[in-house]
């Protein structure tokens, strides 16, 4: 179905990051940080915070907003699976499971769906070559 599906995600942005952090150690601060460096739009999602490195956050995925084309995923599996789901609802279909927050119920809706799901290996990080810098 997509014959590169990691330019395909790439293309489709905005991006949304679930599991945004504040916290600069954590990798959902990290790929928020990493758009950020290639100029690209991302759209933190948190449940509590107002603001994540100046961005407005939003509550949860449907609250994105609506030109949202794919969402980062760094979640513990079992949120990964309703972050999906809310992303396949909203109509956002590029979707990238960070290492770990991969869900294979999820991963099996989402390409039922007809989504085009990047997990197992690839890390965002390490394709648009992220510096880690203060």
């Amino acid at each position: 179905m997509f014959t590169d599906p990691i330019q395909s995600f790439l293309e489709a942005g905005p991006f949304g990051v679930a599991g945004a952090s504040s916290d600069r150690s954590k990798y959902g601060n990290k790929v928020l940080r990493c758009y950020a460096q290639r100029g690209l739009e991302a759209h933190p999602v948190h449940p509590s915070a107002e603001t994540i490195e100046g961005r407005a956050c939003s509550r949860d995925v449907p609250s994105l907003p609506a030109e949202v084309g794919a969402l980062s995923i760094i979640t513990p599996p079992p949120v990964t699976e309703k972050v999906v789901d809310a992303a396949l609802a909203r109509g956002i279909h590029h979707l990238w499971m960070q290492p770990g927050a991969e869900s294979a119920s999820a991963i099996a809706r989402a390409r039922a769906a007809g989504a085009n799901v990047i997990h197992g290996g690839p890390c965002l990080l390490v394709v648009l070559g992220f510096r880690d810098r203060d």
